[in-house]
């Protein structure tokens, strides 16, 4: 039997890796091998797109490189940084053999699907969301409304403020650049998990996206599945998650994608 792949895990916007402890402690107990990125724009407001594509795709080579296949699994912005970091990892050339691994597939969730080379406010015609603004004096990216409930609505109470506690300064380069972007769920096959209860991207708008992207963009989504979550299912339904990943890496590993 081929080795368990490694799931790189990629948060979003103002989040650090400490997001994903719940489910890696899941999958860990499962011998998956779980590495969980700090995005360097959470980091410095000098940090751009590029940056955390850089990073992640720093993890993911440190395990290929060791023959090691990997799962990149993406939330949010992530979604958009994940994919991106794939770009030419998704096969083994003949130079590097059998001792190198590749990347076997992505898990989204609750994100969109960004085309190569388009930024995430060019994607918006220029203007974010409602949920954040634009602080060109510090840049930052400024969360506009009450991050709790934004966030982490169905965790309980104490629990949310302390996330929110733990919410980082975003820099605005995250959001202004498509340079590095890159469709790589376009490459691999894609199991898509959809947040229904969400308040940040409404489950209605992640199905409407995930449809256009299957139909008119050349999304390799094979498997989409609903869970009854807010942003944050990996705090809420951490069990739910760490399941979905687990039969998503079976999937890839055995090459059957649509299982």
């Amino acid at each position: 039997m081929s080795p368990k792949p490694t799931i790189v895990f990629v948060a979003g916007a103002w989040h650090g890796p400490e997001l994903w402890d719940k489910v890696s402690t899941l999958l860990e107990e499962q011998d998956y091998r779980c590495v969980a990125v700090a995005l360097p724009t959470t980091q410095s407001t000098a940090a751009g797109i590029s940056d955390d594509v850089k990073a992640v795709r720093h993890a993911i080579e440190a395990e290929t490189s060791q023959g090691r296949d990997v799962v990149v699994v993406a939330h949010s912005y992530g979604g958009v940084v994940g994919p991106s970091a794939i770009k030419d990892l998704t096969a083994k050339t003949d130079a590097q053999g059998s001792s190198f691994g590749c990347v076997r597939g992505l898990v989204m969730m609750a994100t969109g699907f960004m085309p190569t080379g388009v930024g995430f406010l060019e994607a918006g015609g220029g203007t974010p969301p409602p949920i954040w603004r634009v602080d060109e004096e510090s840049g930052l990216a400024v969360i506009t409304v009450e991050p709790r409930e934004l966030f982490y609505h169905d965790i309980p109470e104490e629990e949310g403020d302390e996330w929110v506690s733990k919410l980082r300064k975003q820099s605005l380069k995250a959001f202004t650049d498509g340079t590095d972007v890159y469709a790589g769920w376009q490459d691999v096959p894609v199991w898509y998990l959809a947040t229904v209860d969400d308040k940040a991207f409404p489950g209605e708008a992640q199905k409407m996206v995930l449809q256009m992207a299957k139909d008119t963009m050349g999304a390799k989504v094979t498997m989409s599945r609903d869970i009854s979550a807010g942003h944050s299912p990996m705090l809420s339904k951490p069990g739910e998650v760490a399941g979905f990943i687990s039969e998503a890496a079976q999937a890839f590993s055995s090459g059957d994608g649509d299982a």
